[in-house]
């Protein structure tokens, strides 16, 4: 029974020395090419959604105020049609994210590429603003920003929305 057991110590001590061993050499092999892959990455909201060339992010209530008050950006509802109807922000446009493929360019088809857009949805934990963000960004907008919890923010804050269909 020892016999077993020594066979089995022998073994596991193996495999984690095998273990081991590979990422030291995949740690140095990353360390030393030329694009090496990072460690640790900033997985927040506004570096998912920070652009290279600047813009982009997290847009705060009082920016998105100014920006809708100047009529300066183009607002997106990425929530279900339904829930648009029901309120939106003032002379935001409904693009669900469901829908996103089929209507982008009937929603989009003035909006130059470096224009201010800003994407909303409801709640802390939505993601379909944040989905819709990157799609667009994807498409090839630059300035493209997401307002946290938009609509309960907004309407909160007793800021102008609407009722009905766009």
């Amino acid at each position: 029974m020892s016999h077993v057991s020594s066979f089995f110590r022998k073994a596991a001590g193996q495999a984690v020395l095998v273990v081991l061993l590979s990422g030291a050499i995949g740690l140095a092999v990353n360390h030393f090419r030329p694009a090496g892959l990072p460690l640790a990455k900033d997985w927040s909201v506004q570096a998912r959604l920070s652009h290279p060339e600047g813009g982009g992010g997290v847009i705060s209530l009082d920016e998105a105020k100014i920006l809708h008050a100047s009529g300066g950006a183009v607002f997106l509802d990425a929530r279900p049609q339904v829930w648009y109807e029901v309120g939106h922000i003032q002379n935001a446009r409904s693009l669900p994210l469901e829908d996103a493929e089929t209507r982008f360019s009937a929603v989009l088809a003035e909006t130059p590429k470096n224009g201010a857009i800003v994407t909303y949805c409801d709640g802390d934990t939505c993601a379909l603003s944040h989905d819709l963000a990157l799609a667009l960004q994807a498409k090839g907008f630059t300035n493209v920003r997401v307002l946290v919890n938009g609509w309960t923010l907004w309407s909160s804050a007793g800021l102008p929305v609407a009722q009905g269909a766009s």
